[in-house]
């Protein structure tokens, strides 16, 4: 088979300077096909979109039924259409009853734009207040929020009235107060490194938002959909927020975003104006359809319940004196080094083997592992042992 190697160099826009350059031509479960026959071990799910790897029959059957039926009739918000409907119907079901009304959007850097602006019209307030080191988006209202300054360089002047806090400070959580709109932040940060919450953080998260009348708005765009052990993270967590944003598995592998918040909230952006907040692909029927079927075998298998036990085997396998830290829950983790040349060493180093790893936005000593929930026992410690092993080559 042909590489289109040289042409995606030279006709497709580059995101940096140092490329994987992984050229694929298929893909079945937790495995990647190169052109080339090589086999790649997919430890990264897409950053957390695949989170039933790739084929998946009762996904596939889904897009094949709805594409026979139709794709995009009428902008967002003017047609009724089944696959959107009955999947926010599903979605609502599984959530706390505040949670009642669904916007859809085409991703997630999309979905948080939206919540900007809900939060901003239904409180009559401008101040937002994010985390150091989170992420919710590359376009402007979404980079004005995320915490990286180096994401932000040549990029200014972007939003203002947004202040910083840092994640897991306590005491940092006083600067949210009766001015702000809203508070944005995910319950486990992503690409910070997957940085778990301490205990009763989140809860004091909850009673200060509370207290001050600030919609709480919770980033689940990497963390939602089984990624973390449960359905979705705060639900373990044990927390409520205001608003649910969701993305990434959201579409089962299509573009698809999404607000969820209560429909007192949402319908501010109904009137004065009127379309306050419109979208022309938003909820793509196909992406729907994609996405209900994922969402169904979640909730009616043993995948979730069988993620304990393969996080359990992860952690104890997973050991290695250069390993500085290996944190996170479910099927999210960071395995973070000394030194991001090492990182990086070892990512090359997978490649080779035929494991698929990425580094993070924010921690660039680090590397992510985040495989299909239904990857197999098997597969998951060969690739633990290729882990392993690029490690001890590279040290």
């Amino acid at each position: 088979m042909n590489s289109n190697r040289e042409d995606f160099f030279t006709f497709v826009g580059q995101t940096s300077d140092e490329s994987l350059a992984l050229e694929i031509v298929g893909g079945k479960g937790a495995k990647l096909f190169g052109p080339d026959g090589t086999t790649y071990l997919d430890f990264i799910s897409g950053i957390c979109v695949s989170n039933l790897g790739h084929g998946d029959p009762d996904i596939l059957q889904a897009i094949e039924q709805q594409n026979l039926r139709y794709l995009h009739p009428i902008v967002y918000g003017e047609g009724v259409f089944s696959p959107q409907v009955q999947y926010a119907k599903k979605l609502v079901a599984s959530l706390d009853e505040s949670l009642d009304n669904v916007y859809y959007t085409n991703s997630g850097s999309e979905a948080i734009e939206a919540a900007m602006k809900i939060a901003k019209k239904y409180t009559g307030r401008r101040k937002l207040v994010a985390c150091h080191n989170a992420y919710h988006g590359s376009t402007q209202g979404a980079l004005s929020l995320s915490g990286d300054p180096r994401a932000k360089a040549g990029y200014g002047p972007l939003l203002p009235d947004i202040v910083h806090v840092t994640y897991n400070d306590f005491d940092d959580l006083a600067q949210i107060t009766e001015d702000t709109a809203a508070f944005f932040v995910e319950p486990i940060q992503g690409a910070g490194g997957v940085i778990l919450p301490e205990k009763g953080y989140l809860q004091r998260v909850r009673a200060r938002c509370t207290e001050t009348n600030t919609l709480l708005v919770l980033d689940e765009i990497q963390t939602g959909f089984g990624r973390t052990g449960s359905l979705f993270a705060h639900q373990a967590l044990g927390i409520v927020p205001d608003m649910l944003i969701l993305a990434k598995a959201l579409g089962g592998g299509l573009p698809l975003g999404a607000v969820i918040t209560a429909k007192k909230v949402l319908s501010c952006i109904q009137r004065d104006p009127p379309l306050g907040h419109i979208s022309t692909f938003g909820g793509h029927p196909l992406s729907c359809a994609a996405g209900m079927a994922l969402f169904d075998k979640l909730q009616h298998s043993t995948i979730l319940s069988e993620l304990p036990a393969k996080a359990q085997f992860l952690c104890a396998n997973l050991k290695h004196p250069v390993i500085k830290e290996l944190r996170g829950m479910g099927m999210l983790y960071g395995v973070i080094f000394n030194s991001q040349a090492f990182a990086y060493k070892v990512l090359k180093k997978l490649l080779e083997k035929g494991v698929i790893s990425i580094g993070f936005l924010s921690e660039p000593n680090g590397l992510r592992i985040s495989p299909p929930l239904n990857i197999s026992h098997e597969e998951l410690k060969w690739g633990i042992d290729r882990f392993l092993e690029a490690i001890e080559e590279v040290s």
